[in-house]
């Protein structure tokens, strides 16, 4: 839902910030008043290209700023940018300057156009006069379409996924044969240097403790010989001492049991220097100056380097490329059977892949039938005389075949007898797209609670229709004005009106005013209470002049809406 709209230096906006609600939005005004400048502020915001012509003359910069809430779609549009996200809000903002430099923010995040583009889908649908944004394209047309009969495309994405995946892997294996050969020349090189070296997880670290040892034979032989003598074997080692002092410490114990203990300690302490004293020892009996094994270890750590330089941080890493080389000759060696296995899954995947698409274009095609019924019934309720139409049409081959399936969903109308239908986006006149679609929207959300059985489902986008009331007037008016109404219970709707049939429907109502101050044309837009809406719509019944009568009128038109 849009919860708030500012725009400053804006055409004739010096500053305005606009909080909408729930429900049906309606903005009123006299013609000039600057009711579309806000509709076409907001389509900036939605990615509409930009034009130095907006910034309010005299100024040096034009600013635009809205706030949506966020929505799960939106929230994985601006994960997938690099954006973060806010609360449960979204703040979008561009900035353009009278010299044509532009800047846009999403949650005060530097952003680009194409962002905005991405997010407005997810956000809101503008159906202005021109139309240029939010168009009414194939993207469109079978969300709509499959939103009024709960239907699901998972199954046919699943199935699309696993048909590419394969289509890929089967790409990739009839590659470039040259360069295929080449590669397994130096595998089976890698492979086999490898293979020879033998090597064994965790030996560089054994070898390194040995050469250790070897290069400093000496040293640790004198060491470990040092340590047996000074413990055990002089005349003044720490066994001797220990031995002396237990003897005059069992000496007390024979007077005194407070002794006991303190034997049992030396005595453990006299075993353990032994035990350490004779570790000593054969540690220095196993020391081999070996010149030759010294010189073998370090031949052997050389190569290994060479290895962890070419293949791995460490000898583990160099073990597990080898296996990961030896994989990939293997499917090189056995090509023409992965092949055929290839082929064969892809065949099955794509057989897969068609019967979940031909049910997906069974439960459109049963849909588009109900959907065209009920939506030319509604469309023939907004004053137009009209022949509607929703085709759908599989498009079997590959090259059509998408994560939505293959269909290609064509909305036609003809709105005069006698024309033959036509595509709905080529329909040239703009009031007459906002009122179809305003039908066609309306019955897919009828159509939409009628198979979800009675659960409420929402669409998360506001939609926003500019003029929508070209052309109509009396029943057709208030037709018009109930099916906003209607629109309007499942989600946010702006709409801009010059009928008072129209407006008695609003569930909040804004009257947009141009004002001159200074010699300076101003827009200001004001939010209607209650008697302000009842004097609005008198206005818009009786024209500059509010008369008895045309508030009468007006208390019954807001009476009647409220039914």
């Amino acid at each position: 839902m849009l919860l708030e709209l500012r725009a400053e230096n804006y055409i004739v906006v010096d500053n305005v910030t606009v909080a909408f609600g729930p429900g049906l939005n309606l903005l009123t005004g006299e013609t000039g008043a600057g009711k579309s400048i806000l509709i076409d502020a907001l389509a900036l915001l939605l990615g509409e290209k930009a034009s130095t012509e907006i910034v309010r003359h005299g100024a040096e910069r034009a600013l635009v700023a809205c706030v949506f809430e966020a929505t799960p779609g939106a929230l994985e549009i601006l994960d997938a940018n690099g954006l973060d996200a806010v609360g449960e809000e979204i703040i979008l903002r561009r900035e353009i300057t009278s010299g044509g430099k532009a800047r846009v923010f999403v949650n005060n995040q530097p952003a680009t156009v194409s962002v905005l583009r991405a997010l407005a889908p997810e956000l809101a649908l503008v159906h202005a006069q021109s139309d240029s944004l939010g168009a009414f394209d194939q993207a469109q047309q079978r969300s709509l379409l499959d939103r009024s009969a709960g239907i699901f495309s998972e199954p046919v994405s699943a199935a699309y996924a696993a048909w590419s995946n394969l289509r890929g892997k089967l790409a990739a294996l009839q590659s470039d044969e040259q360069d295929r050969l080449r590669m397994a020349d130096l595998w089976r090189f890698q492979a086999r240097e490898i293979d020879q070296a033998q090597l064994i997880p965790g030996e560089e670290e054994t070898l390194t403790a040995e050469k250790r040892v070897l290069a400093n034979a000496e040293k640790l032989y004198a060491a470990a010989m040092g340590v047996h003598d000074v413990l055990y074997e002089s005349a003044t080692s720490a066994e001797v001492a220990l031995r002396a002092g237990l003897k005059q410490m069992e000496e007390l114990l024979r007077y005194d049991s407070r002794w006991e203990e303190a034997v049992q300690q030396l005595t453990a302490a006299r075993a353990t220097v032994g035990d350490l004293a004779e570790q000593a020892r054969e540690f220095a009996e196993k020391i081999q100056a070996s010149p030759e094994r010294l010189e073998e270890i370090e031949d052997r750590l050389a190569m290994l380097d060479r290895l962890k330089r070419k293949y791995g941080a460490n000898v583990s890493e160099v073990i597990a490329y080898g296996e990961q080389v030896r994989g990939k000759l293997d499917e090189i060696e056995n090509r023409d059977q992965l092949l055929a296995d290839l082929m064969a899954q892809l065949a099955e995947a794509a057989n897969g892949y068609k019967i979940v698409a031909e049910a997906l274009t069974a439960a459109r095609s049963a849909a588009a039938k109900r959907l065209t019924k009920r939506a030319e019934t509604e469309i023939n309720q907004l004053a137009m005389k009209a022949r509607f139409q929703i085709e759908v049409t599989a498009q079997r081959e590959e090259s059509a075949w998408t994560g939505h399936g293959w269909d290609s969903i064509e909305t036609r109308i003809a709105t005069n007898p006698g024309e033959p239908l036509k595509a709905l986006d080529k329909i040239a006149s703009g009031g007459e797209m906002s009122r179809v679609l305003l039908a066609l929207k309306v019955s897919v959300e009828e159509s939409a609670n009628a198979s979800a059985k009675g659960k409420k489902t929402q669409l998360p986008r506001t939609l926003v229709f500019d003029e929508i009331d070209i052309g109509i007037g009396g029943s057709a008016a208030e037709a018009v004005g109930q099916k906003l109404k209607t629109l309007a219970r499942g989600q946010q709707v702006l709409c801009i009106t010059h009928l008072p049939q129209i407006a008695a429907f609003a569930d909040q109502h804004y009257r947009i005013e141009k004002q001159e101050h200074g010699g300076r044309t101003k827009t200001s837009v004001l939010h209607l209470s209650s008697e302000q809406r009842r004097q609005e719509i008198a206005r818009m019944l009786s024209g500059a002049k509010v008369t008895e009568t045309s508030l009468k009128h007006a208390d019954q038109m807001l009476k009647s809406s409220a039914q």
